[in-house]
């Protein structure tokens, strides 16, 4: 009886030892604190691109690639290490008009497994003649949150989508997320052919 109750203590100081592995210390509660600016925006009149828009003072716009028929556009949040790929078509023709949609939608597609919902909505302003789609992408793991498209349905089509280049864990981005959809959606808003 006496070898038993030596050998459970010698146990119990054993599993409580074993436990300890190291140095714990309390991490306090608190959440990333990211203080975004007001949002502001400029005329970005890119000569001589087809399009203008206004775009947010806190972003920078860099002309990527320029050929016959095509432009790449960064619109760059350095301070996030955010940018929004922009690629613009020229069309010629419906048949045009349709592939390139159809491309915006098989790169969508992508990210359907990663996403926990999408938030479709389509714009239209008949007077500027700019038509598209706008997707808000919702999910922690989802690579790009915002992608659009906008055209005139003629002449001009241009392609949009938001990366951050971190990890993705947009519910810790999130307000920085949000900041720069709401710069892409004003961007849509603003969008004007040349």
């Amino acid at each position: 009886m006496k070898i038993r109750n030596i050998l459970l203590a010698a146990m119990a100081i054993s599993a409580l030892v074993g436990c300890g592995g190291g140095d714990y210390s309390p991490k306090p509660k608190a959440y990333l604190r990211i203080d975004l600016p007001e949002s502001a925006y400029t005329l970005c009149d890119t000569q001589p691109l087809p399009f203008t828009f206004e775009c947010s003072k806190a972003a920078q716009i860099s002309i990527k690639k320029r050929e016959l028929r095509d432009v790449w556009v960064d619109i760059a949040y350095p301070q996030w290490n955010g940018v929004a790929f922009l690629t613009y078509k020229q069309l010629a023709g419906k048949e045009d008009l349709r592939g390139q949609t159809d491309t915006s939608s098989r790169l969508l597609e992508k990210h359907y497994q990663f996403a926990s919902g999408i938030d479709e909505r389509g714009y239209e302003d008949t007077e500027h003649r700019v038509y598209g789609t706008v997707w808000h992408l919702r999910g922690s793991k989802v690579a790009s949150t915002y992608q659009f498209f906008a055209t005139d349905s003629v002449r001009h089509f241009l392609r949009g989508a938001l990366y951050v280049n971190s990890v993705p864990n947009n519910d810790s981005l999130a307000p920085v997320l949000e900041y720069m959809q709401r710069d892409l959606d004003h961007l849509v808003e603003t969008l004007r052919w040349r």
